[in-house]
């Protein structure tokens, strides 16, 4: 690990007070003497005539000359690699967007903080930099060809896991999401964002969310037979929408599995418009005709939005992760958050929450009316075989809690 004196910081700021005061407190949390700029041009000129990037900038945002969004533009045209803290006195809206931008830029932000400084804030994000981001193995980055993935799906190495979606007033377990991976025979597990965008830009979405769907149904007969109801899930996109024999399809498969129409979940994803709207809505009212329930999947994100919820009969409204995590201590994310909820009830939608995280998301969501919760707090996706014991686990856990809290 580097020494914290050995770290080259600068601060950029147009105030002089906060120059000497970032500066004093970055002195007495062990850090050598920061080089400080009033205005973004002489910075760019100091970065330029060292010839080499600071390890981190304390960056103003609103600065005359040259505001801190400029500066950050700069700061990409010379390829900067070092880390950036975000400082001003504007709104959380507003710090939250340009963070977002830096983010955007494949600048590594370690967060912001409002003014007046306080050192506990600027301590606990300079502890960040020693943490350095979570690298993918190269495997992970790869994105598979259309032979690839057209083969994977003839040759059965697509297998699905799944992941509990849980009753937010009782924590009882109500059903599962099916997510689909591909068992690589040289790369091992591969995730759908290395694959899923190949397959529908080939053609071969279709027939791969074919595969998964019958693979859910035959695995959901399973666990009924254990004596294990569970609602299953399944995602559709639009190519699936375009095919007219889908809803008959889905019919075929899920009366020779056994299973209910009432527990099977379709979750529409809109990667793109509707071209043509006329065979996704045939398909979709057939589908909710022969008592299959429907979902608008990522709500608030790309093409799903209100016109979607006025012209398609969904049951269910699933509320992005981007608008569940963290919602708890962000006033922007919360009042979307409350805004989805309040307009899935006057709908008489059930409502699930993407991406609950952690512990605060979780008590978050129990003080709302959410009807469904999901997320790596609760469980990541896993195998068939592991879910039986997992949900022995949660009951467990949950009963624990309430112990612990009465």
């Amino acid at each position: 690990m580097i020494e914290k004196s050995a770290i080259r910081i600068l601060v950029l700021d147009d105030e002089p007070f906060m120059l000497k005061l970032l500066g004093h407190i970055l002195l007495n949390l062990g850090f050598a003497p920061a080089t400080t700029c009033d205005n973004g041009r002489a910075a760019l000129e100091w970065i330029d005539s060292t010839g080499k990037h600071p390890d981190m900038i304390l960056l103003d945002l609103n600065m005359p000359e040259m505001d801190g969004v400029e500066f950050v533009r700069h700061l990409v045209e010379r390829r900067y690699s070092g880390s950036l803290i975000l400082i001003s006195g504007e709104d959380e809206r507003m710090l939250q967007a340009a963070e977002k931008l830096v983010r955007a830029h494949k600048i590594r932000v370690l967060g912001h903080l409002h003014k007046p400084v306080a050192p506990e804030g600027l301590k606990a994000l300079l502890e960040k930099w020693a943490q350095p981001p979570q690298s993918k193995p190269q495997a992970a980055n790869k994105i598979y060809g259309a032979d690839e993935v057209r083969a994977a799906i003839a040759n059965g190495e697509l297998i699905n896991h799944y992941q509990p979606k849980v009753k937010v007033a009782t924590s009882r377990v109500v059903g599962v999401e099916t997510l689909v991976r591909w068992q690589h025979p040289r790369d091992g597990m591969v995730f759908p964002a290395q694959f899923i965008g190949v397959a529908e830009a080939h053609g071969l979405i279709d027939g791969l969310t074919r595969v998964v769907l019958t693979g859910a149904l035959a695995q959901a007969k399973l666990w009924q037979e254990m004596g294990l109801v569970l609602q299953m899930a399944i995602n559709v996109s639009m190519d699936n929408l375009a095919s007219l024999d889908f809803a008959d399809f889905v019919a075929v498969q899920a009366a020779a599995a056994g299973v209910p129409p009432q527990r099977v979940m379709l979750e529409v994803t809109e990667s793109r418009l509707m071209q043509d709207p006329r065979a996704p809505l045939e398909i979709l009212t057939r589908l909710r005709l022969k008592r299959f329930r429907l979902s608008i999947d990522d709500f608030g994100t790309g093409h799903s939005s209100l016109a979607q919820l006025r012209d398609i009969p969904f049951d269910e409204l699933k509320i992005d992760q981007s608008f569940v995590h963290g919602a708890w201590d962000n006033g922007t994310v919360r009042a979307m958050f409350n805004a989805s909820l309040g307009l899935a009830g006057q709908l008489n939608m059930e409502v699930v929450a993407e991406g609950v995280e952690n512990q605060d998301d979780w008590d978050f969501l129990r003080k709302t009316k959410c009807d469904i919760a999901q997320g790596y707090f609760i469980a990541k996706p896993m195998h068939a075989a592991s879910l039986p014991g997992w949900i022995t686990g949660w009951q467990g856990r949950m009963c624990e809690e309430f112990q612990a809290a009465s």
